[in-house]
């Protein structure tokens, strides 16, 4: 059986994790829907979890869609716990991106879809709560357009959008003809030159798009009623599972442990090859060490006593596992994290070092970028994002380990700085927006600049050739982009230039160039190198206990 992979995302409370548990229950996974307040759900499984109503680590759940096996990855919505949903990106064969249909596009939802866009996944989007007071319809398919920057069609309208009495009609291909058009050369010559296309190839020509990543279908609807879930499901059907090879060498990676319950199980997904109960697999740490464990038990959905490419499986007897280990024979090139590292640093102590050392030991397995460190003095700082992890932290210590740590104000980390000159550029093709979906091109160069120059803005095109407003947009994009900068940390003392730029007439906004800059500036900065990138951080895991 095929098995496809697939990401729930959105911002903090607009329902993944609803939207999951509806998506198990229509497809006969389970007999009876959780209930996030209740803390019933089966991918919040942790006790704090189900005590805050919030997801902190990412879960798998399985069910059967036709002849395909679906596993959804339901991550965290909350901006702290990013990470979570960064090493779930490298699982995904395709996602699905959830808005509220009060509060619409945030901040966080056009993070991820530019991830997205940028890893090529393609992205269904699911419009949620389309039963709360306050929903939209119309605006918000615009909204979806213009802010995420993408093409995108709904593929259902909402009547009474905001009553109890919402319901969800179909919208006709037909349609959607010249917006296939701009995707599909052959229905652009059927429109122009005839014949005109069937209803049949333009979902054809639909479907397609949807699986290259070139066109985003937006369903509305409600995970608590389960209106619009069912057309939802339709299109995840249509999505052709990616080939893969089980007879190469295996090639996989760990992407989420839990130690809940007795022994470390470590979540794999495995590309290529196959894994058997009772082998004996060496695996690569993030630093480069190898190390050689023998499965004792192996859990896959459907059960089965090996792991075939394209699956998810729980492996348990592998004592030195983290999360982030692949296979020793894994070709995929390591990739750094995309929503760069945390960007403050904060001091724990407790009256029982040692145990809080072993402690804070484990939870780095779980997530390596909390970059766990032994201070001078003996005492453990951590990399954290925000406040609530923190906090979630410090529960898990009590709960979990019975310790209380005691945690210093977090402190903001020094500015990053660029180390040589470098390029980056992304062009618009004969009718179609550049490779990370913008109607714009852009070039842009950085530089190192003296110590204490702060941000030096220059451009080498031709004054005239762009609109006034689309200037500012790059200008103001830049620096808002180095204000965070790639790796977390500001960047400053840097030239950025302005290389070249191009748009398509009527068809490019202001927000297509506010979208690209900061992928694009990025991009050079990491093929600049900074001195953040140099700095060996000295792990806890390789120093004597806290005395």
């Amino acid at each position: 059986m095929p098995t496809l992979n697939i990401g729930i995302l959105a911002h903090v409370d607009a329902g993944k994790t609803s939207l999951t548990e509806r998506l198990l229950f229509d497809t006969g996974a389970i007999t009876a829907l959780g209930s996030v307040d209740a803390g019933t759900t089966r991918t919040d499984t942790g006790l704090l979890e189900r005590q805050r109503g919030i997801t902190v680590r990412a879960a798998v759940a399985s069910f059967a869609l036709g002849r395909t096996r679906i596993n959804v990855i339901d991550t965290p919505g909350h901006a702290d716990f990013v990470a979570e949903v960064d090493r779930a990106l490298e699982l995904l064969d395709a996602a699905i991106l959830v808005i509220s249909a009060v509060e619409g596009v945030q901040a966080q939802t056009r993070v991820l879809m530019r991830v997205l866009r940028e890893l090529g996944v393609p992205v269904l989007i699911f419009v949620n709560k389309i039963d709360r007071v306050g929903a939209r319809y119309a605006d918000l398919v615009d909204e979806i357009r213009k802010l995420l920057a993408i093409r995108a069609i709904p593929l259902t309208r909402v009547e009474q959008a905001g009553t109890s009495a919402a319901r969800i009609a179909p919208i006709p291909i037909t349609e959607h003809a010249e917006t296939l058009a701009e995707v599909d050369d052959a229905i652009l010559t059927g429109l122009l030159d005839g014949p005109a296309p069937t209803a049949t190839q333009l979902v054809a020509a639909r479907d397609a798009a949807i699986g290259r990543g070139e066109l985003h279908p937006i369903h509305f609807g409600s995970a608590l009623s389960g209106a619009g879930t069912a057309d939802l499901l339709d299109t995840l059907a249509r999505i052709v599972p990616p080939q893969a090879d089980p007879t190469a060498p295996a090639d996989g990676v760990v992407f989420a442990m839990d130690r809940s319950t007795g022994p470390k199980r470590a979540y794999l997904r495995l590309f290529s090859g196959t894994v058997h109960a009772r082998e004996r697999l060496t695996l690569r740490h993030t630093d480069g060490t190898e190390y050689t464990g023998h499965v004792t038990r192996l859990d896959v959905v459907p059960a089965a006593d090996h792991l075939e490419a394209g699956q998810i499986a729980v492996l348990t007897g592998l004592a030195e596992v983290r999360v982030g280990d692949r296979l020793a024979g894994s070709r995929r090139s390591e990739r750094g994290t995309a929503f760069g590292v945390p960007d403050q640093r904060t001091l724990v102590r407790s009256d029982t070092p040692q145990r809080l050392h072993a402690a804070l030991r484990q939870l780095a397995d779980q997530d390596p970028l909390l970059d766990l460190r032994t201070e001078p003095d003996g005492a453990a700082t951590l990399a954290l994002r925000g406040e609530i992890q923190q906090q979630i932290i410090a529960a898990t210590l009590a709960h979990e380990f019975g310790l209380t740590a005691h945690f210093a104000p977090s402190t903001p980390p020094p500015p990053d700085r660029v180390l040589s000159i470098a390029e980056a550029a992304e062009e618009m093709g004969y009718r179609a927006p550049c490779p990370s979906g913008f109607w714009a091109s852009l070039g842009l160069r950085v530089a190192p600049g003296p110590p204490g120059s702060g941000i030096d803005y220059r451009s080498e095109t031709e004054r005239g050739a762009l609109p006034r407003a689309f200037h500012t947009a790059i200008e103001v994009s830049v620096r808002a982009a180095l204000a965070a900068g790639p790796n977390g940390r500001p960047v400053t003392d840097c030239v950025v230039t302005v290389l070249r730029t191009g748009f398509a007439g009527p068809v490019t906004t202001a927000a297509d160039f506010r979208g690209l800059t900061p992928i694009i500036l990025h991009r050079a900065i990491r093929r600049a190198g900074t001195d953040a990138a140099c700095i060996a951080p000295q792990s806890i895991r390789d120093q004597p206990p806290m005395a």
